[in-house]
């Protein structure tokens, strides 16, 4: 399967983005998803995560409450909301399938990675 991430850009600090990714030759609909991002110099770090029915969504702290990932398996699509963007949220943004049908916070659960879309906020 390849993921491909899109919707990155520059924002001001309190705008809001959403990002997209779609997947081809394969499907989101037997699996988890999830979120990660990587700031310039640092590693990378959970975002949000969704299981295959949507049942269980997990956010990191930085995120809770500003960030709503959702999945639309008719289209094969998950996206993440972002709301009152921070400079800090500065990251390149990765979309992920895990191997199983659950949640996970662990970047070792997942076995497909998209590309990454870049998302600034800056004043």
């Amino acid at each position: 399967v390849q993921l491909q991430a899109s919707g990155g850009g520059l924002v001001q600090p309190g705008d809001s983005l959403r990002l997209s990714c779609a997947a081809s030759g394969g499907t989101f609909n037997d699996y988890a998803v999830g979120w990660f991002r990587q700031a310039p110099g640092k590693e990378r770090e959970f975002v949000a995560t969704m299981s295959r029915w949507g049942g269980t969504t997990l956010y990191s702290e930085s995120v809770k409450g500003r960030f709503t990932i959702s999945r639309d398996n008719a289209k094969n699509t998950v996206s993440l909301q972002m709301d009152s963007l921070r400079s800090d949220d500065t990251a390149m943004y990765y979309c992920a399938r895990q191997r199983t049908s659950s949640a996970s916070r662990n970047q070792r659960d997942y076995d497909d990675w998209g590309q990454g879309t870049l998302v600034t906020v800056s004043s």
